[in-house]
């Protein structure tokens, strides 16, 4: 059974994926704004193709043509839009931070997305994740003839999947990974059953920001969560979880959230994105403080926030009506389906597996640590997971 395991390839774990829809590396932020709001998946891929020419930024059927190999050169969510939005000069212009090229908002981390091929192995594949890629970036065979997808793609679409080199992509993530161990997770017995405090993967190099410290000064912190792929933790005084600023949640709201981020509190902004749309009253702080900040720029730009939620109408059918003004500490070990703000927890002595379905469960790929006392520990990642499990397929090899 190991060596079945062992056995599969990159192109097992694609079975079922969506093809990519993408961006060039010559569209403009506005471009990835409107693309991210009219794709169904969180991520938006990066092209850099020499004959591309579909003026929009979206692919058509000369990508790659002459013999010019197209690359995936990163990935964009609404998350680096919004920290992009939030940097001084282009909180007092907007629009004019806008047409920027979508190069200033990619991500400067070499290896974040890393093409292979269909018959790499699980293995390779593990390891490049190890090594820092998010994203595996795969070639894969769709049911779309040559010709049909000639006719498909006569018209950019903004919508549809895009052909680069005469081939369609997807894209394999840590969570993919993950789900597929899982699949076989009687094979690494008895290590599923172990406590992740006894497996040593609790990391304590945690982002974390106190409950009244102004969102302004998180942004940082949630740049680099995203490209680490975790969140930042809200805290009070001592040092207790209240909540968290999700790179995950902040994806799902659009760029409005960026003068909440320049006007709120922490404990604020985790109110304004929780539970299908920023509250009233907090639309109404927002606003007075832009005034009061001389950011007519952005109130302008984002005046739309009177009377319109902050969320997608499919991300807020999935949530609860709003919560109060309070906020509450909850005693629970999986403690996030009913409020977007507060964050999935588990206990130093739960299982390795119970962490697993916990963040598989809540799609995030890490699970906060905590005592009875509600006190932060740590973390623990898909990428601290996916360790232990690579130490014990060698063994098996």
């Amino acid at each position: 059974m190991a060596v079945s395991l062992l056995a599969h390839v990159v192109s097992d774990l694609c079975l079922g994926k969506p093809a990519l829809r993408s961006l060039t590396i010559s569209s403009t932020v506005a471009d990835a704004l409107s693309a991210l709001k009219n794709s169904d998946d969180n991520f938006i891929s990066v092209w850099n193709c020499a004959d591309h020419s579909a003026k929009t930024g979206f692919g058509d059927e000369r990508c790659g043509a002459g013999g010019d190999e197209c690359r995936c050169v990163g990935k964009l969510c609404m998350v680096d839009v919004i920290c992009y939005l939030c940097k001084g000069e282009n909180l007092l212009s907007p629009s004019a931070a806008l047409k920027a090229p979508v190069s200033v908002i990619l991500p400067k981390i070499p290896g974040l997305v890393m093409h292979v091929e269909p018959s790499s192995s699980l293995l390779e594949a593990i390891d490049l994740i190890l090594q820092g890629a998010q994203n595996l970036v795969v070639p894969i065979q769709t049911k779309i003839s040559s010709y049909s997808r000639r006719k498909q793609l006569q018209k950019p679409s903004t919508t549809g999947p895009t052909i680069h080199n005469g081939r369609e992509f997807c894209w394999l993530t840590q969570e993919d990974v993950i789900r597929f161990l899982l699949s076989s997770i009687g094979l690494f017995s008895p290590i599923p059953a172990l406590s992740i405090d006894t497996l040593g993967i609790i990391t304590n190099d945690i982002l974390a920001i106190d409950y009244h410290s102004p969102a302004s000064s998180a942004v940082a912190a949630i740049t680099r969560s995203l490209a680490e792929q975790t969140s930042v933790a809200v805290v009070d005084a001592d040092g207790c979880l209240i909540g968290e600023i999700s790179p995950f949640t902040l994806a799902c709201c659009d760029e409005t959230v960026a003068a909440a981020i320049a006007t709120l509190s922490c404990g604020d902004l985790m109110a304004y994105v929780d539970c299908g749309g920023p509250p009233e009253d907090l639309v109404r702080v927002v606003n007075a403080r832009l005034k009061e900040k001389n950011l007519e720029g952005m109130l302008e730009e984002f005046n739309i926030l009177s009377d319109s939620s902050s969320f997608s109408s499919d991300e807020e059918s999935m949530l609860s009506p709003p919560r109060s003004g309070r906020y509450s500490r909850s005693m629970s070990y999986s403690a996030r389906m009913v409020r977007r703000a507060e964050a999935i927890v588990c206990h130093p002595k739960s299982s390795l597996v119970a962490v697993m379905i916990q963040a598989i469960a809540h799609r995030v790929n890490y699970v906060w640590v905590i005592e009875d006392d509600c006190s932060l520990v740590g973390i623990v990642t898909f990428s601290d997971m996916l360790k232990v499990f690579r130490e014990h397929l060698e063994t098996m090899g």
